[in-house]
């Protein structure tokens, strides 16, 4: 079995909200978990907010409405995460340049740090906070297309 460990990473002006944040986790586990994947998936922000919280509402009824279980609370990057996971997915190019900066700082680091869509059209996510229910099915389309994209490049079809 092909065990692979990643984290996807949030932008901090946005992670108050931890709207895109804790649905990239969760449809990603998802995904694989549909595909036969044994992978760990994590969620964390570039900064404290709201540490301890649970996902917006928002998020929760958008998964919910879609059959993705969710179940995450908001955590901080820690520099033992560029070391522990395999991969770090930031959901656009600021916190990716900030990720990659840390990163450099860790010492035996192994993380390969990019963006969330790396392997598709490499757009951030679509903020949904502001806008109605339809930025939030607009997220969760996003999150399914580079969940895939990821499994299909890094883990193949199926395990």
């Amino acid at each position: 079995m092909v065990m692979l460990k990643l984290a996807v990473v949030h932008r901090p002006s946005f992670i108050v909200s931890r709207l895109d944040l804790a649905m990239a986790e969760a449809v990603f586990a998802h995904e694989a978990s549909q595909r036969g994947f044994d992978v760990k998936v994590d969620s964390a922000g570039t900064a404290a907010y709201h540490v301890g919280e649970t996902p917006d509402a928002r998020t929760v009824s958008t998964c919910k409405a879609h059959a993705v279980p969710i179940n995450s609370r908001a955590r901080q990057v820690r520099s033992s995460d560029f070391k522990h996971f395999d991969y770090i997915f930031a959901m656009d190019k600021n916190n990716l340049e900030g990720l990659q900066r840390e990163a450099g700082k860790v010492k035996d680091g192994k993380a390969k740090v990019m963006l969330f869509s790396a392997y598709g059209d490499k757009k951030p996510i679509a903020d949904p906070y502001y806008g109605g229910q339809d930025g939030f099915e607009a997220s969760y389309e996003q999150c399914t297309r580079y969940s895939r994209e990821i499994l299909d490049k890094v883990m193949g079809p199926s395990a």
